[in-house]
């Protein structure tokens, strides 16, 4: 279990979070949306260690702040919103280097399995620069899911913490990547996850963490909160959400376009 009690988080004077309560279990998919400079990006980054903050974060009980950075890498593997590299390596060694953060470094197979994963069979030995932003935002989620390739190990469940991970990417590859997602959630492991796109959010969530305002406005299953008028709210613009058949998957389409 993910468990975040009366988050708070500064970035210099300004105060980003706001006493922020949830909690995610292990099987699910957790996307966290909202409008930009809402805040869920420094929420992701709470909850991955990577900004100071106040108040408690625990993974399966254990204080994220208590945690030592090689048994917060055994846990959890974190996706950015963006990530440059400076230097000319092939896409096998980016790859390697979520291996050696893990627990399971002298597993080289899954560098293949991963990029395999992720449809990049055949472009280990590519230079990573080289490479367009969808298939260099693959190639780093290769690197995240080698670091944590089982959902659960020794009785513990993993956490996959990503920051937009298909932004740049062609639906193909959005639904490839969602489909990776729910198979890691599917064997026992969390996904927590920033997202933009309101239909993918409805169609692979297991539940939906709306933030505005550093607050966390509304928390649920996609058709409470995406359905809801707290996301008009949260947006400043009039939100519809409808059902379709056969399936009642829910869809968002933008009203007002030309008011």
């Amino acid at each position: 279990m993910l468990s975040i009690r009366n988050l708070q988080v500064s970035l210099g004077r300004a105060k980003v979070l706001h006493g922020i309560n949830a909690s995610a279990a292990p099987g699910r998919i957790i996307a966290v949306i909202g409008p930009n400079g809402s805040g869920k990006t420094t929420l992701l980054r709470a909850i991955s260690g990577d900004v100071g903050y106040q108040g408690r974060i625990a993974i399966d009980d254990h204080d994220l702040a208590q945690l030592k950075p090689w048994e917060l890498a055994a846990r959890r593997g974190v996706l950015p919103q963006a990530a440059t590299l400076a230097f000319p390596f092939t896409v096998a060694e980016v790859v390697r280097l979520g291996l050696t953060s893990g627990t399971q470094a002298d597993r080289t197979d899954l560098i293949t399995r991963a990029l395999a994963e992720v449809d990049l069979t055949g472009f280990s030995g590519r230079y990573y620069q080289e490479l367009s932003g969808g298939q260099q935002a693959r190639v780093q989620l290769a690197r995240v899911r080698v670091q944590v390739w089982d959902p659960v190990q020794n009785g513990m469940a993993r956490w996959l913490f990503l920051d937009e991970p298909v932004a740049s990417l062609d639906i193909a590859h959005q639904i490839g990547v969602m489909r990776v997602l729910r198979r890691f959630a599917d064997a026992g492991g969390g996904v927590v996850m920033v997202l933009h796109d309101l239909n993918l959010a409805a169609m692979v969530a297991d539940d939906v963490w709306l933030i505005h305002d550093g607050k966390l406005l509304d928390a649920g299953a996609p058709v409470q909160v995406i359905g809801g008028s707290a996301l008009a709210t949260a947006y400043g613009c009039p939100i519809a959400a409808n059902q379709i058949p056969p399936d009642g998957a829910t869809f968002v389409l933008p009203h007002g376009l030309w008011a």
